[in-house]
């Protein structure tokens, strides 16, 4: 076993959970900066209706993608638990499926990407004025879904058997390239939001043929073999079974997200700027709670694999505690620090204030949602992925639609859009909680 690749089966518990979480939080950091640096750059040069065309654009990529990467998830808690059980052939073959799903899925999600776009801008009620920029920046984005979706297999296994190191280092490299070009695109060659997106793919391409190639050349038991590419059914089928209620949780969520988003389109160009510049924030604010919620599903994978339940109990205690910690200071600084943030992304006044509007609404309930996340972290790491699905579904789908139905007509106020996620955080934490409670390490496994 190389000095990257330490089994989360051995070890101080909070010296291994950090430390497999630490890279993963700068990675996730760079990565969150594809689509910040876009949304910066888009707003300074180009103006708030260009902001405001890249911002309406995030749910609907999470929707698409949200799917594809909880099926990556699924795979991960399969390569975690074979890893961890030194099941070399059989890891071999999920490593080989992973990846041929990936493909497949890449190509269908390009189609549907590309073809749709304009349809689903319409239906999410785009305003006209930024309609053009909107489909121009989606459509190109989509056309890169490949890389999108190859990056997140690639990711996922390296990271399901302990490295957490070799996916840091290529989103660094991958985010210098994603800077360059889209100043370059954007200030040099005035190409506009559609440069933006151009450069995000040509970025994710690089960081996904930088991990591939580490897979090819690596001389552990998963390396990839590109001749050997292929499905099994049996290990496509698990996972599917674990992959398939995180991906539809996923988009439900994100769909949900769609559909508050047309709910904030409907208030205007401003409100849509002022709401885009807060959500790369809390995206920002959110990567440390997000890191730590992996550390979490890879660590109670692989120990469940190597049948330490003791150990796994300990470590989902941990990370819970740590998330729910760390969620709170965040959400303190966003609320204290929220207009000179907003103000780095559009320095419009309107703008700003629709901006610290939602900030000052949501980010002192940031526990909640780490708590909700961390407990479901948890249980998709022990196989249990349908819980977290149901209790999400029904939580920040079901009840936040129908909460915006009926007290968006009645206020016409943009701040039931706000307040919709810290009640809806309320209530899935809530309920994790009893459930979680309620039971025991044996029924959870």
């Amino acid at each position: 076993m190389t000095k990257t690749i330490q089994p989360m089966t051995e070890g101080a518990i909070w010296k291994r959970m950090t430390f497999f979480a630490l890279p993963i939080l700068l990675g996730n950091l760079f990565q969150q900066m594809y689509n910040t640096v876009d949304s910066l750059i888009v707003g300074n040069f180009l103006g708030s209706s260009a902001l405001a065309a890249v911002s309406s654009s995030g749910s609907l990529i999470f929707m698409l993608i949200g799917f594809l990467s909880g099926i990556a998830t699924g795979a991960g808690v399969i390569v975690a638990r074979l890893f961890g059980a030194g099941d070399k052939e059989t890891l071999h073959r999920a490593v080989h499926t992973t990846v041929a799903f990936g493909l497949a899925a890449g190509i269908l999600m390009t189609g549907i990407g590309v073809l749709l776009t304009p349809n689903i801008l319409r239906w999410m009620d785009t305003p006209s004025s930024v309609m053009p920029e909107a489909v121009s920046y989606l459509q190109i984005y989509f056309a890169g879904s490949l890389a999108f979706v190859l990056y997140n297999i690639f990711v996922g296994i390296l990271q399901a058997v302990g490295d957490s190191r070799h996916p840091l280092y290529y989103l660094i490299a991958s985010s210098v390239i994603n800077l360059v070009l889209d100043i370059l695109f954007i200030s040099g060659f005035h190409t506009g939001v559609g440069g933006a997106a151009l450069a995000t793919v040509i970025s994710q391409v690089v960081s996904a043929g930088l991990c591939l190639l580490q897979l090819v050349r690596t001389k552990e038991s998963y390396r990839l073999i590109l001749s050997k590419i292929r499905f099994d059914r049996k290990i496509l089928g698990q996972i599917i079974r674990i992959g398939l209620p995180s991906g539809v949780q996923n988009s439900i969520i994100a769909f949900a997200n769609v559909i508050v988003q047309s709910d904030i389109n409907a208030f205007g160009e401003m409100a849509m700027a002022g709401y885009g510049a807060y959500t790369k924030i809390e995206g920002f604010g959110f990567l440390p709670i997000t890191s730590f919620t992996l550390a979490i599903t890879t660590f109670v994978g692989q120990n469940l694999g190597a049948r330490q339940k003791e150990r796994t109990e300990k470590g989902a205690r941990f990370g819970i505690l740590v998330t729910v910690i760390l969620a709170e200071i965040i959400g303190i600084i966003v609320f204290l620090f929220a207009p000179q943030m907003i103000a780095a992304f559009d320095s419009t006044p309107q703008v700003v204030q629709f901006g610290i509007e939602k900030a000052r609404t949501a980010a002192l309930f940031y526990v909640l949602l780490a708590a909700s996340h961390s407990i479901a972290a948890v249980l998709r790491g022990a196989g249990k992925a349908i819980v977290p699905m149901f209790v999400m579904m029904i939580c920040w789908c079901i009840i936040r639609v129908a909460f915006l139905s009926i007290t968006i007509p009645l206020t016409h106020s943009i701040q039931m859009v706000y307040w919709v996620y810290p009640i809806t955080w309320a209530l899935s934490t809530a309920t994790f909680l009893v459930y979680y409670k309620k039971a025991n390490w044996a029924e959870i496994r």
